[in-house]
């Protein structure tokens, strides 16, 4: 694979500090039942990272002790990891909300059919990706006969409560760019999204988040191999929105790895970038306190400019409707 982070540095990128911390995300392993082109984890079904028990106690243990209220789940299919439920209603006996980044597909993986059952019983919100709302995009993003599944998975979803009007079971789609382009308006392609899923399958839930492809990984290889690399970091650059820096995830985010190692964010894990103690030693868990991280300088690059550009882009989607 084509690694992108040699041209990503030196960055141009402004400087930026953390404020308070209010999440944890959690990467609890790079295994997944699908390997999508747009991925920039890289995650398959051949990957065996994968966050230990240990590490996860250790986790709960901050959760508790910094009374952070979120706890955000992702992979890899975070789902495959076999402390997920152990972790899941620990966190929740804390009453920290919590937010399972879910593909759909692995709601139908052998062994998981009780999987959506246990989410809708511990109150989970439900991050799911569906890169469109057409079967020919979908599948040829994600692989054959994914759409149909993830399809499926909704219904199975909507089922117990999720999406549904009056319910506090949170169901929120998220849309990729199927190539080097900038994701539409958020808020008109959700507005496609709900006619069209309803109209062709029944479908509701609440809110979309559409996320910019990053240009690392295998996203970032495909640029490469294709020779469109420069041209989207143009694009990306070309879009800069200064309003965008004050509401960035990584600045109230912090990404955890499989290792229970720190970084700014999801981006920075996969491009190795951790977050550094005053030793100059990567962060662990473990050592994470109250004030460790408040001010601290957020490590940049040119692959910080997908949260930047047009309408911003987040874990949470769209930053601003431009």
């Amino acid at each position: 694979m084509l690694e992108t982070l040699e041209k990503l540095l030196p960055s141009d990128f402004p400087s930026i500090s953390r404020s308070t911390l209010e999440t944890l995300q959690v990467n609890l392993g790079y295994q997944c039942n699908q390997q999508c082109l747009h991925c920039h984890v890289n995650a398959g079904p051949k990957r065996k990272e994968m966050m230990s028990i240990e590490t996860i106690d250790s986790i709960l243990g901050k959760l508790e002790r910094l009374k952070i209220e979120k706890l955000d789940l992702t992979g890899g299919a975070p789902e495959l990891n076999p402390h997920f439920k152990y972790l899941v209603e620990q966190a929740r006996q804390m009453s920290v909300h919590v937010i399972d980044r879910c593909n759909l597909t692995i709601l139908s993986e052998p062994g998981q059919q009780d999987l959506a059952e246990f989410l809708a019983n511990n109150n989970v919100e439900v991050v799911a990706s569906l890169p469109c709302y057409t079967q020919d995009n979908v599948d040829e993003q994600r692989g054959k006969g994914v759409y149909q599944r993830s399809i499926e998975g909704l219904k199975i979803l909507n089922g117990l409560g999720y999406g549904q009007t009056g319910s506090s079971l949170q169901l929120n789609l998220v849309y990729n760019p199927g190539g080097a382009f900038l994701p539409p308006s958020q808020s008109g392609l959700l507005d496609d999204y709900k006619k069209k899923l309803y109209e062709e399958h029944g479908i509701i839930f609440n809110s979309l988040f559409t996320i910019t492809n990053m240009p690392i990984k295998r996203f970032g290889s495909t640029l490469l191999s294709k020779g469109t690399f420069n041209s989207y970091m143009q694009l990306l650059k070309s879009a800069y929105q200064q309003q965008n820096l004050s509401t960035v995830m990584c600045k109230s985010l912090v990404s955890i790895d499989w290792q229970g190692y720190l970084y700014d964010c999801d981006f920075n894990q996969m491009l190795n970038l951790p977050i550094m103690d005053a030793n100059n030693n990567k962060l662990h868990i473990d050592l994470l306190e109250e004030k460790t991280l408040d001010g601290m300088r957020i490590y940049i690059a040119d692959h910080c400019y997908g949260c930047t550009a047009g309408q911003g882009s987040s874990c949470g989607g769209a930053l601003a409707d431009v």
